[in-house]
C-alpha cells in the first residue's frame, strides 16, 4: 500500500502526529510519501525518522515543499 499524506498546508506538530499514526499502520511492504512545508516539520520529521532508524529520501519540490519517501522495509533495527 502507498500512504500519501500532503501536509504542505499544515503546521507542526500536526504532520508529526499524523506521520506517527501512519508509521504504526504501515506494513513491511508499504511506502509513505509525505509532503511538508512547515519549518518545524522539516526539522522534526527527519529527526524522528532517523531516531526510529528509518531510511528515507527527501527532495524539494514546488514552492519550497519537501517530499519525503520512506518504506517500512528500510527500517534499520541494529
Amino acid at each position: 500500500m502507498i500512504f500519501q499524506y500532503d501536509a504542505s498546508h499544515e503546521k507542526c506538530p500536526l504532520p508529526l502526529v499524523n506521520l506517527r499514526i501512519i508509521l504504526k499502520k504501515m506494513k513491511k511492504e508499504d511506502v509513505c510519501v509525505l509532503k511538508i512545508s512547515d519549518i518545524g516539520s522539516k526539522e522534526s520529521i527527519p529527526n524522528l525518522l532517523a531516531k526510529l532508524g528509518y531510511r528515507y529520501q527527501q527532495r524539494i519540490i514546488d514552492n519550497n515543499i519537501v517530499e519525503i519517501t520512506l518504506s517500512k522495509h528500510n527500517v534499520n533495527y541494529s
